[in-house]
């Protein structure tokens, strides 16, 4: 009865103490002196190394208190009881025993852990897959950017992988990871199905008279979206495709339009870019879902009232390719005119643009501007017509850097062409 008094005692005590979720997860202590020093993974045949110390991060140690009846406690506060609420431990568990208890620990995987590594090791070695890049050449369209697949590391396999690694303790140096091939949307063999055959609108804008820090950061900009595709149905992205702004990707600071200042950034003059695109896609009538005009009017933009700005991440401008196939992005600079160009299919529809047409302008520089795109299918049938109002405030109202003394009005003794001539060098 004494030694099934005792087994009673353990059960109970065992329920009262023992970590919770102990299943096949719990692993011996010495598991920690089989680590090895280093742990190559292998993703994609690239090796990830690992120090024990990383590894050791997997497992997590859980405390709990144990009865040993050969075991004699130095803990001073023997009551354990009191930090268990349950009858059975109050009930089962005789004074005199409880000289026997000694403090234990076990070490289990810690699968939180193994999940958030994986995820991040992930980010460091998945490779999205690159489209080809088209371009047109003698009115035919070609390759000149190959496509190629991209990778994805497998991370349910992965984790289950790391934790058969633990369970195993027959460490080895090194471990595969599992991979998935991810085929990229336009290979390279495939400007033959995009149902690019013509030319469907182009869009023009002229710079003249820009900084060379603007003129650089539109070429710049502009190589981004020379043979880009665009998907039948897809909405396309001015902001996604440029991508970020900064001299880390090449970009010169130069003047843009910041809340209430025109102050120099990195990117100064995408806008041009943004703007011709607009119009090529105005004139290609394309559906426009999203698009801002500037503060104020800005002379590299006439005619007025048919500008896009863009600032990352927004404002954007988007669009959305209602043909029935790809459209390739041409984009060209010749002299001071910026191209975009769009190839695509020819259904047969016309675009008319009525305007822009000015419709109040200050002496301060405000002015209220307004254009139609009207796009009429191959029947000559109506089927959109969109209104596209613009307003600007005074120029006045965004200084530039030192134009604190800046003229706002004529001096009397000035003429008009030495008015005009002092406007122009100061983009008023």
């Amino acid at each position: 009865m004494q030694t099934r008094k005792y087994i009673l005692i353990a059960y109970f005590f065992t329920l009262a103490f023992w970590p919770g979720n102990i299943s096949a997860q719990i692993l011996p202590a010495e598991i920690l002196e089989k680590i090895p020093t280093d742990l190559n993974l292998i993703v994609n045949g690239a090796p990830y190394s690992l120090t024990k110390s990383e590894i050791s991060t997997w497992l997590k140690e859980k405390n709990y208190l144990a009865f040993d009846s050969k075991y004699f406690s130095e803990i001073e506060n023997i009551n354990f009881c009191q930090y268990e609420k349950s009858l059975e431990c109050r009930l089962s568990f005789p004074y005199e025993n409880q000289k026997h208890i000694k403090k234990k620990y076990t070490l289990s995987i810690n699968t939180d852990a193994i999940e958030n590594f994986t995820r991040d090791l992930a980010r460091k070695t998945n490779k999205d897959p690159l489209d080809a890049k088209f371009e047109i050449t003698d009115g035919r369209v070609s390759v000149f950017a190959l496509s190629s697949p991209g990778i994805k590391l497998d991370e349910e396999k992965s984790v289950q992988i790391l934790r058969d690694f633990l369970l195993a303790q027959n460490f080895s140096a090194s471990l595969d990871l599992p991979t998935q091939k991810i085929q990229p949307e336009i290979s390279s063999d495939s400007q033959n199905n995009l149902g690019i055959t013509s030319l469907i609108g182009t869009g023009k804008s002229n710079f003249a008279g820009s900084p060379k820090n603007r003129i650089f950061n539109i070429n710049v900009a502009t190589k981004r979206f020379n043979g880009v595709l665009i998907k039948s149905e897809e909405e396309f992205s001015f902001v996604k495709i440029l991508g970020e702004v900064d001299g880390e990707h090449g970009y010169l600071p130069e003047l843009v339009i910041k809340h209430d200042k025109t102050e120099p950034e990195f990117g100064g003059g995408i806008c041009q870019v943004s703007t011709t695109a607009f119009r090529a896609a105005i004139n290609s009538g394309l559906e426009i879902t999203a698009r801002r005009n500037h503060a104020y009017p800005v002379s590299y933009y006439n005619p007025q009232g048919m500008d896009a700005t863009v600032y990352v991440p927004l404002p954007d401008l988007r669009f959305k390719n209602n043909t029935p196939g790809h459209i390739l992005i041409e984009t060209k600079i010749e002299g001071k005119e910026l191209i975009f160009n769009f190839y695509g299919t020819n259904d047969g529809r016309k675009t008319n643009v009525i305007g822009p047409t000015v419709l109040e302008k200050k002496p301060d520089g405000s002015l209220k501007t307004t254009f139609t795109q009207q796009v009429f299918d191959k029947n000559e049938k109506l089927i959109r017509e969109d209104v596209f109002n613009s307003a600007y405030d005074s120029p006045n109202k965004y200084p530039h850097p030192g134009a604190e003394n800046t003229l706002t009005e004529k001096p009397k003794d000035w003429s008009d062409k030495e008015w005009r001539r002092y406007k122009s060098e100061h983009n008023m």
